[in-house]
């Protein structure tokens, strides 16, 4: 189950009580999702790697704990704890983890309604 807000209703939670998902090997999400936007934790195993990719929704990616170099419009770039980026809509990013567990908070506008199908 996937925490949702509603209109009318706000909802205070922690991390432990919301679902983790197993995207991919090495790749874990947990999500909260309202109604124009949505915010996703992911915890990534060590030199996981995230291709290139672009989608049409704005994206705000905060760096809890470790390090990612990300591929940002075909330059690199080393992020760690404390960073943010922000991809406007069809901004083509990737990125590898580099060697230690990396947790990043991706936030996203519109919802990321392919996130929601099983």
């Amino acid at each position: 189950m996937i925490a949702e807000i509603t209109r009318t209703e706000a909802l205070v939670t922690d991390w432990s009580k919301i679902p983790v998902e197993k995207t991919a090997e090495g790749i874990e999400r947990q999500m909260v999702v309202g109604e124009n936007v949505m915010l996703c934790r992911f915890r990534f195993a060590p030199f996981v790697i995230t291709a290139e990719h672009s989608h049409s929704h704005e994206q705000m990616t905060l760096v809890v704990q470790g390090k990612v170099k990300f591929i940002i419009g075909g330059e690199e770039r080393i992020v760690s704890a404390g960073d943010v980026l922000h991809f406007p809509p069809h901004n083509r990013h990737g990125a590898t983890m580099l060697d230690e567990e990396v947790i990043l908070i991706d936030i996203f506008s519109p919802i990321r309604e392919d996130f929601l199908k099983k």
